[in-house]
Order: C-alpha cells, then sequence, then structure tokens
C-alpha cells in the first residue's frame, strides 16, 4: 500500500509531491475524437455555484473529467466526499495527494442540501482513499446515503468507492446503507497495476464486487477500466470475464487521458470502432450495461443508464 505523508508546510506544496522528480511522460496529440467543448453554460454555473456554497468537492473538477461542462449544464455532478486529498499516488490520477485533513461531520448533510438544491434523480457519491481511518471512511460513506434517503426520499445513489483495502467489516457497514448502484473501477488490467495503481490488489477489487453481491443481490454493481496504458486486447477481455464471475452489472470502459507530462503516458489513443467492439463482446458475456467509448467515464450520464439497469434486470426476469 503507498501512504504519502505530507510534512510540507509550505502553502505552495505541488498537487503530487511523489510526482516532482519524475521525468516528463510525453503523450501523442490527442485526435479529433477526443475533443470536447469548454464549459461556459448558464447550467455550468449554477451547478459551480450549488457545489461551491455548500463547501463540497466534485470527481468532476478534482480529476479533470472531460465531460464537465456537458454534465453540469444538466446539473448532474459526482460529489466527492471525505476532502480533496488522497492517501494513494496512483500514476493515472489528478486528485491531490497527502495527508487528509479530519472529516467533515456536517459533510453529508451538506450533501443531501446540495442534491435537493440541484433536484438530482440519481445522485453519484464517490470519495479519495482514506487509509488513514480505521474504517476507509465506510461510516461516513452511509452516513451520507442516510442524509440523501432523509432530504430526498425519492432520489436513487449510486456510490463510487475506494477498495477499503486491509479494512475489515467496512464493505458490510457501506452495504447496509443500501445505495441503489455499488461501483468500484478496476481502472486497469492486472499487468499494469504496479505501474499504474501500485496501492491496490487487482484480485481483491474483484472480490469486493462479488462480496457486494453475496451481501445484497439487489444492489446493482459496476466497475470500469481505462484503455491506452498499454493494455492487451486479449486482457481486457479477461477482465471482463473476471468481472463477470463476480456478477458484475455494468461495465464502463474509457480512454485514458493524462492529467500532466508527470502523470502515466498515454500509450496510444483506441479508436471509436475498438470501443464498439468492445461493447459488444461484453454484451455478449453477459453485461446487463455497458458503455464503451473515448469519452465514457464512471459517473457520464449514470441517471440515464440506472434507468436502463432497471429496464434491463427486469428484462431478464421474464
Amino acid at each position: 500500500m503507498v501512504v504519502i505523508v505530507d510534512t510540507v508546510t509550505n502553502p505552495l506544496r505541488p498537487r503530487h509531491p511523489e510526482k516532482v522528480n519524475r521525468p516528463d511522460s510525453a503523450s501523442p496529440p490527442k485526435p479529433d475524437w477526443i475533443r470536447v467543448r469548454a464549459p461556459n453554460t448558464r447550467g455550468y454555473a449554477d451547478t459551480r455555484n450549488i457545489v461551491k456554497s455548500n463547501g463540497l468537492h466534485t470527481v468532476c473538477e478534482e480529476a479533470g473529467c472531460p465531460n464537465i461542462g456537458e454534465c453540469w449544464d444538466k446539473k448532474h455532478a459526482t460529489f466527492m466526499i471525505m476532502g480533496d486529498t488522497c492517501t494513494r499516488a496512483c500514476a493515472f490520477c489528478n486528485v491531490k495527494t497527502g495527508l487528509p485533513n479530519a472529516l467533515d461531520s456536517a459533510e453529508p448533510q451538506h450533501v443531501a442540501e446540495a442534491t435537493a438544491k440541484l433536484g438530482l434523480a440519481h445522485v453519484v457519491i464517490t470519495s479519495v482513499d482514506r487509509d488513514d481511518l480505521a474504517d476507509g471512511g465506510a461510516e461516513h460513506f452511509a452516513q451520507t446515503i442516510r442524509a440523501i434517503r432523509a432530504a430526498c426520499p425519492s432520489t436513487t445513489i449510486e456510490i463510487l468507492t475506494p477498495d477499503f483495502l486491509r479494512k475489515e467489516g467496512a464493505l458490510e457497514v457501506v452495504v447496509a446503507a443500501k445505495p441503489d448502484v455499488f461501483n468500484h473501477n478496476l481502472e486497469t488490467v492486472p499487468s499494469r497495476y504496479l505501474t499504474v495503481r501500485p496501492g491496490a490488489r487487482y484480485f481483491h477489487s474483484i472480490r469486493l464486487l462479488q462480496r457486494v453481491k453475496e451481501l445484497d443481490p439487489t444492489i446493482f454493481t459496476k466497475s470500469g477500466i481505462m484503455v491506452g496504458l498499454g493494455e492487451e486486447r486479449h486482457e481486457v477481455q479477461q477482465v471482463m470475464d473476471d468481472l463477470r464471475s463476480a456478477e458484475v452489472d455494468f461495465l464502463t470502459i474509457g480512454q485514458y487521458l493524462q492529467p500532466t507530462r508527470k502523470h502515466h503516458a498515454v500509450m496510444r489513443y483506441v479508436p471509436p470502432d475498438e470501443f464498439s467492439s468492445y461493447e459488444k463482446v461484453a454484451y455478449t458475456k453477459g453485461f446487463l450495461i455497458v458503455s464503451a467509448s473515448p469519452l465514457t467515464r464512471s459517473s457520464h450520464h449514470a441517471g440515464e443508464d440506472f434507468a436502463r439497469l432497471k429496464a434491463a434486470r427486469a428484462a431478464t426476469a421474464r
């Protein structure tokens, strides 16, 4: 496990201190199919104001999501709880790394209030990794779910969690709060973990998703990977098989984009027709829903996808 401890008191501390001394990694120029519009709509501004006025963080901003303009214009945002600083140092991620602050006990209520103000029918809650906490933040997730249920009874809730590695009993706490969708991303294929996701363990993440179904089969499970990190096609197909062995319902596949030159380089931009091929293969393997495209991200179109998930489950039950 990689835990970054911040001993720097300089207010100009770099966002990724563990990457400062790494050599620059050059990625190839972005192809036309990867480009998006700059966010400048009224809906985007309104969403941003609601997020800021409630003192919240979003993964949309912290991770530099390319779909932020589209999603925020529709008043869709993925709230990131437990602060803006992660205890892991993944090579692909733009979220700040270091020693996080103490949890904000008022945050669950603030998230619920923002959900109500935005009028969300479906809300997505994610978090930084909190290896510094005894339960990895599981109870904070549960409190946030309960606060949203109380404030917005008709809102469906999707969570995107860390792996709770070596946090005995943490998963059970989160599942007991009964989110509608439990998402945990594998991020990449097993052979790339040491360089891309060194603080995680591939088969632990598979087992986490499998355990959710064992604890509560009614909860939809979801996972995603990025491509363009040096993986081979047969490895992606093996990930599909591993996820289906854990009864995962929903798979997302998107293009990795390099946040800075200190992050892992893009090894290849996967063309749209290859994403379409991955989608077809994944459906043959039994996923209820598959989203595979260059700009696919875990929470993109989450509300619409939840409706599709319910319809697909109902169709298979007939």
